[in-house]
């Protein structure tokens, strides 16, 4: 695995990332980029502080809450499902070979413990004495109890757009002084498989998902606390069900045929929808929780949002969809950041 502070590939993929990521590049003078290169300094400053290649356990900052962090090795993978995988989708394939850079991953999905702190902050009232924290722009109140009853404490925090989930990577960036994000589809499969090639990660028989997972037939029809079943083999826990996470690629209905390995792949969106989403929930069939499973983000994910316009900040009718994070072994360049953290942006 590589070191915290090594940039050795950056430039080259930045060089393709710009070309390529149809996201919003900085201009002249640009407010979030400035803001972008002061979190970026303070995270290159922190780099010799981080763990290398172990789990490790973060506290946010001014705050009771902490979060666990899986390192997930550097290696490759045959992305997508087999044709004769049951329960397959023509949008798994043609499957492809992929080679992912080393990272850490969230070893459980974002809960609300954690994510109030942000989503909350504008509410309460509360700004922060850190001027880079301050400055991350953060939800507006909701107009509905987000976690519909189904429980806060310990609990996958649900229904917020891609746009806020990427914030919530940039704001715990400026807090802890560690780059976060969303993983990439192929990250998210790749940590999700943990070396096997078999349709869950703990073999090819749904029979078995009761042990590992909550979705239709054990859900109780909700999501369920974190961690509460066994985790795949790298030590990650609800990659099957509970709620599906936000991955930071478009959707599309199959893969562009490519000859080869890809390195470190993520597919740059124009549109806002459809985003891909992955992992299965606690609504979903044993067919939706397999490794290579995908789903596209809909417009009418907002669909009960009172709001008109509609909120840049809330899927309010998705009560099923989550996200975790991901810390790259290598910090990138500031303008990648930028991207990361700006690919979804909405305007009402």
């Amino acid at each position: 695995m590589r070191g915290v502070g090594q940039t050795s590939c950056a430039a080259a993929f930045l060089a393709v990332a710009l070309s390529i990521f149809t996201v919003p590049l900085p201009a002249a003078g640009d407010e979030e980029m400035d803001l972008v290169r002061r979190i970026h300094a303070r995270i290159a400053a922190n780099a010799a502080d981080g763990p290398a290649g172990e789990a490790y356990e973060q506290t946010i900052p001014g705050a009771s809450v902490s979060f666990r962090m899986a390192p997930v090795p550097a290696g490759e993978f045959l992305m997508g499902s087999p044709p004769g995988e049951e329960g397959r989708n023509d949008d798994e394939g043609p499957q492809r070979r992929v080679k992912v850079d080393a990272f850490w991953m969230g070893s459980r999905e974002v809960t609300w413990d954690e994510y109030r702190i942000f989503m909350l902050r504008e509410s309460s009232g509360y700004r922060d004495p850190d001027a880079a924290v301050a400055a991350v722009s953060s939800p507006t109140p909701p107009y509905v109890e987000m976690s519909f009853g189904m429980g806060i404490e310990g609990f996958p925090a649900i229904s917020m757009t891609q746009h806020a989930a990427n914030k919530y990577a940039q704001w715990l960036s400026a807090k802890t002084g560690h780059f976060y994000r969303l993983p990439t589809e192929a990250e998210w499969e790749y940590a999700c498989r943990a070396g096997t090639d078999t349709p869950f990660s703990f073999g090819s028989q749904p029979s078995e998902l009761d042990e590992h997972a909550w979705f239709q037939e054990n859900s109780g029809r909700s999501y369920r606390q974190v961690g509460a079943k066994k985790p795949n083999p790298w030590g990650l826990y609800d990659m099957h069900g509970n709620v599906w996470e936000w991955t930071l690629d478009r959707y599309e209905p199959s893969y562009p045929a490519v000859e080869g390995t890809l390195e470190n792949p993520w597919a740059g969106a124009e549109a806002l929808y459809p985003r891909v989403v992955r992992g299965g929930s606690w609504a979903d069939g044993a067919e939706l929780l397999r490794c290579a499973a995908r789903r596209g983000s809909e417009a009418a994910w907002k669909m009960l949002d009172p709001q008109l316009p509609k909120s840049i900040w809330y899927h309010t009718s998705a009560q099923w969809l989550g996200f975790r994070l991901v810390r790259p072994a290598s910090i990138p360049p500031a303008e990648e950041m930028y991207a990361f953290w700006n690919s979804a942006a909405e305007k009402k």
